[in-house]
């Protein structure tokens, strides 16, 4: 099959497109490397477009021929979306648009896209049903919901074929940290070798559904392959409920480094607890055996490990 990622030089991207490559598919990528990295894919056979998901004429050149489309280009981050609301909504929302679009121009019945968690916000629910009512805490969350509510429409409107999925905190080989928009496993994982305290925003009580990147990759793939679809949005994650002082204890536990904590202020925007209910995405997929978070955080530790020896 012929496949197109859209953001495939970012951290869950180029993850994906070499697990597609494994699996003998064609790879295309399109790509502005404002969040992503060309190193990322480096010694991987794709056919490579640096340019945005705005620019309507090169996206259509790389939507061209594709059996599918994943749709995982985003300005991610809450702390940014609250800094710059409008750049997050252009891209996220009105982005998707554009590449719905752009898949109905060139004949590309099958999209599937990464929405967010992070729309559920202030609904106090756990764990999160696809159809518990969604209150965004954020402008980031309220440009995801926009984003997969297009992709539901496009199925009525259009009879296209799509899916939304809401990614859980995604973690894993590939996320890096040291800038200001950083993920929460990164930032512990650098400050932890750095000899830094693990910096928490908040009293620590904190928690999420951590979800391990080779697993939201295998997803995808049987998702592209099955031509998966859903009338409704679809939870991409497996209902564990870890709280931010659980998990440096299992950072701990699974590096054998003493782990020191700085709490800090909360963030504006975060929300407080997040876990799925992964009912549908059970239904969807039966056999899927997720990594379990022990074995994520080794895989993703020895990573930063390799990473910091290679730059030393």
């Amino acid at each position: 099959m012929r496949i197109l990622i859209t953001g495939g030089a970012g951290f869950i991207g180029s993850n994906l497109a070499k697990t597609m490559i494994e699996a003998g598919h064609t790879v295309t990528v399109i790509d502005d490397l404002s969040t992503g990295y060309a190193d990322n894919l480096d010694n991987m056979n794709i056919e490579f477009h640096h340019a945005s998901i705005l620019d309507e004429g090169t996206l259509d050149q790389a939507v061209a021929g594709q059996d599918s489309i994943v749709h995982l280009a985003a300005l991610g981050s809450v702390p940014r979306s609250i800094r710059n609301p409008g750049r997050s909504h252009e891209v996220n929302a009105t982005g998707t648009l554009k590449v719905l679009e752009s898949a109905r121009r060139e004949g590309v019945g099958h999209v599937i896209m990464s929405s967010s968690s992070s729309v559920y916000g202030s609904n106090p629910a756990l764990p999160k049903h696809e159809r518990e009512w969604v209150r965004p805490m954020s402008p980031y969350a309220v440009s995801k919901l926009a984003a997969e509510q297009y992709l539901l429409a496009y199925q009525s409107a259009y009879d296209m074929q799509t899916l939304a999925f809401r990614f859980f905190n995604v973690y894993g080989p590939g996320q890096r940290a040291g800038h200001v928009y950083a993920a929460v496993i990164p930032i512990f994982l650098d400050a932890l070798l750095r000899g830094e305290p693990l910096p928490i925003n908040g009293d620590g009580t904190n928690s999420r559904d951590f979800t391990y990147v080779g697993t939201v990759c295998e997803v995808l793939k049987r998702a592209v392959e099955n031509r998966s679809e859903s009338p409704e949005p679809v939870n991409l994650a497996f209902g564990t409920n870890t709280s931010l002082i659980e998990l440096t204890e299992k950072i701990a536990e699974v590096t054998g480094f003493p782990v020191d904590l700085d709490f800090r202020a909360p963030r504006a925007g975060d929300v407080p607890h997040s876990q799925a209910a992964n009912e549908k995405l059970r239904n969807l997929f039966p056999s899927l055996q997720p990594t379990s978070l022990t074995q994520g955080l080794r895989e993703t530790f020895a990573w930063f490990q390799s990473t910091i020896s290679k730059n030393s």
